[in-house]
């Protein structure tokens, strides 16, 4: 980072403790701009539009045995840079505040654990985990490293290819016909086996909304850090916080959906501001 990026970080840091002296319930809300220093790409550009093709629909993936070859060929590849990332500043920072007590509960719309790797304990992960697949038709879950060894297993072939990462355990891997990948069943059932998260088109778990919207309703402050908000998801917490009168303040390289119904806007890396406003705060 150069001088002048660092001096920005440690302002907007500054800015940022300053904000959340007078919130003793603040909540976080994280997206993939805090996950993007550990080396997982994101999603959108500063815009908020898509830097690539949108990801596979829950629809199709449950429709289409080819859809899923397609997915697992791609997760096989991009599996192995993505279950090696470590957390960074952001999540460390974040880690720090909680255990500070100036931080009461984390929800992330990210699936790589990073948070919890770090040290957060009070975490909602909104779109699940990625370390688990689970059976469509019976419930049943395996651990994504036993299923990655299986994948292998069954594809060595595949298991020698290269790819470009991309967001969330995907690789590029295009021009290739995907139709002998063996992908694996539920062992128990036989059933179509899934990454334990939310593809675009499902629905979040009622639990999980549930447990997200109890943590909002009850701070006093919102934290968002590295999300566009353009999805539903996390959008929704934003506004109801909003309605209820609670400041919110965003961290994110760019622009986000929810802008107009920010007190607070601050265009600088997460991993910098959130470690310069725990400092401030006194929280090495």
């Amino acid at each position: 980072m150069s001088t002048a990026a660092a001096r920005l970080s440690a302002d907007e840091g500054a800015r940022l403790a300053e904000w959340s002296r007078s919130h003793a319930r603040l909540v976080a809300l994280t997206g993939a701009g805090c996950s993007t220093a550990s080396g997982i790409p994101d999603y959108r550009d500063r815009q908020g539009a898509w830097k690539r093709k949108p990801p596979v629909q829950q629809r199709d993936y449950v429709a289409s045995h080819a859809v899923r070859q397609r997915y697992w060929a791609r997760s096989l590849l991009g599996w192995r840079h993505f279950s090696k990332a470590q957390p960074n500043g952001a999540h460390c920072a974040l880690a720090r505040l909680e255990q500070g007590g100036h931080l009461k509960h984390l929800v992330t719309q990210n699936v790589d654990g990073l948070h919890q790797q770090a040290g957060s304990r009070a975490v909602t992960d909104l779109h699940g985990r990625l370390d688990e697949v689970l059976c469509l038709s019976c419930g049943a879950r395996v651990e994504r490293t036993a299923f990655q060894a299986e994948l292998e297993t069954r594809n060595p072939e595949w298991s020698v290819l290269s790819a470009t990462h991309a967001p969330d355990g995907d690789a590029d891997l295009e021009g290739r016909d995907f139709s002998g990948l063996d992908v694996p069943a539920c062992e128990a059932c036989r059933g179509v086996m899934k990454p334990a998260v939310v593809f675009f088109g499902d629905a979040i778990p009622p639990q999980l909304t549930r447990a997200a919207l109890e943590a909002v309703q009850a701070s006093d402050a919102l934290l968002v850090a590295g999300s566009s908000l353009m999805v539903w998801s996390g959008y929704r917490l934003v506004r109801a916080a909003a309605e209820r009168g609670v400041p919110v303040a965003a961290v994110n390289l760019g622009v986000t959906r929810a802008d107009a119904l920010l007190d607070l806007k601050l265009e600088s890396p997460c991993d910098e501001t959130l470690l310069q406003m725990a400092a401030c705060l006194g929280i090495q």
